[in-house]
């Protein structure tokens, strides 16, 4: 979700808020590691590839330097995926699988607005950025703290939770287990906040209603053969 096309899409889950005591953070940050290090990065053709290239040198110098100003920033850079190489491809827009962890052995205070450039930036490469808070409150706080709401997804095994992360969570698209919550096309695609432009949404009903025009019949019959209309003035309640 995080790596998968480089990174370059809208949906591309590019930070991950972990819930829980210190510790254990940091447990799931080195796992997080171990996966993200064993994907291959190639050219989108050959088999086995799970990370391809950016879309251009562009790309790959503004990802590159705003992972350098994040780490200058704080930020511990868990997994570098900077100057990566490929085989037979030298010159290639490459980009490894890169995680920033902000908040490296410890708590971040949701009191505290989030400035570091990997969060408050969108990377748009296959770069993670992680941090770790202590409860679920602290976790929805952060999220609904963000300017965006695109998305947002729980992970959990426990009902109760994911039913407040539902309600409380004010991004448009909220996935329950689901690491990238976009809907099926017959719903809309529901971003929220300043991840939407406009006052409807795409696809879905609203797609349908966006090329809709209404019209509106007002009719009036007699009530019954050679009687009268009951009129011609405004319908009002009470009125005879």
């Amino acid at each position: 979700a995080a790596f998968g096309a480089a990174g370059q899409r809208c949906m591309a889950l590019s930070v991950v808020v972990l819930v829980g005591d210190a510790a254990a953070g940091k447990e799931w940050v080195d796992d997080l590691k171990a996966g993200a290090s064993g994907l291959k990065v190639g050219c989108g053709f050959d088999e086995g590839v799970d990370v391809g290239p950016l879309i251009s040198p562009e790309a790959v110098a503004r990802a590159e330097e705003i992972i350098a100003r994040s780490i200058d920033e704080g930020a511990e850079c868990v997994l570098d995926g900077r100057g990566a190489e490929v085989a037979g491809h030298g010159g290639g827009n490459w980009l490894g699988p890169t995680i920033l962890d902000l908040t490296p052995g410890g708590h971040y205070d949701p009191k505290e607005e989030i400035t570091n450039s990997a969060y408050t930036e969108e990377i748009f490469a296959p770069v993670l950025t992680v941090l770790t808070v202590p409860t679920l409150d602290d976790a929805i706080r952060v999220t609904n703290a963000n300017p965006y709401g695109n998305g947002a997804a729980v992970f959990t095994s426990d009902g109760a939770s994911a039913r407040r992360f539902q309600y409380e969570c004010e991004a448009g698209q909220v996935g329950i287990n689901v690491p990238v919550p976009v809907p099926l096309p017959f719903f809309s695609f529901t971003g929220n906040k300043a991840s939407i432009r406009g006052d409807v949404n795409f696809y879905g009903k609203s797609g349908v209603h966006f090329f809709t025009q209404l019209k509106t019949v007002t009719s009036n019959w007699q009530w019954g053969r050679g009687k009268d209309l009951g009129g011609v003035t405004m319908p009002l309640p009470g009125k005879k």
